[in-house]
């Protein structure tokens, strides 16, 4: 968003070429989750936790995709004469950022009550996207010559609105694991 906001592409090109690096880690991750199920034959609260962990790092790839996509059609629209309607997607990336910020510190925190304020604001962002949608339909129609770059924008959009998806998939994992230990039986006699 920043090589967007910018119009530096070499910023596109960055986020573009850490994508490897996200997958590599994605993969240790994997790796990891199911050798401790494996050698560790975890079991109730523990294998939510492993779970927990390898559904983060599931999302958190999902999130570098939406990230690349969003590089890929940041340099498109650099390339192109400038539109003032690209500013328009600064509040649904304020949003989206803000969501995964919070998620991962609930997810960090064990905090379910932070995970629970996300769905609403997803939904938030949602409403955003599509307002932004419908306004650029609107635009097209009017300015026919920017088809290209308010397509684009639109697709930047969509792309926002599924890193806060993503986010919220983090956050409803942390009230399910902690809501599950929460209900387990206690496995000593005294506690």
């Amino acid at each position: 968003m920043h090589g967007l906001l910018k119009r530096d592409s070499s910023l596109c090109n960055v986020t573009i070429a850490d994508y490897e690096e996200v997958d590599i880690l994605k993969k240790q991750v994997d790796k990891a989750g199911i050798e401790i199920m494996i050698r560790l034959h975890p079991v109730a609260s523990d294998i939510r936790q492993v779970i927990s962990m390898l559904k983060l790092g599931a999302n958190l790839e999902r999130v570098a995709d939406q990230s690349v996509a969003i590089a890929r059609r940041a340099k498109k629209i650099n390339l192109l004469p400038a539109v003032p309607e690209v500013s328009s997607l600064e509040p649904l990336y304020r949003e989206a950022l803000g969501i995964f910020r919070d998620s991962l510190r609930a997810f960090v925190d064990g905090d379910s009550q932070l995970a629970l304020q996300l769905k609403p604001r997803d939904r938030h962002l949602d409403g955003l996207n599509a307002s932004l949608s419908d306004k650029l339909a609107g635009r097209m129609v009017a300015d026919p010559k920017q088809v290209p770059t308010y397509l684009n924008i639109i697709f930047i959009a969509r792309f926002l609105e599924r890193i806060g998806d993503h986010a919220t998939n983090i956050a409803e994992d942390v009230f399910w694991r902690l809501k599950k230990q929460k209900q387990e039986p206690s496995l000593t006699p005294f506690s």
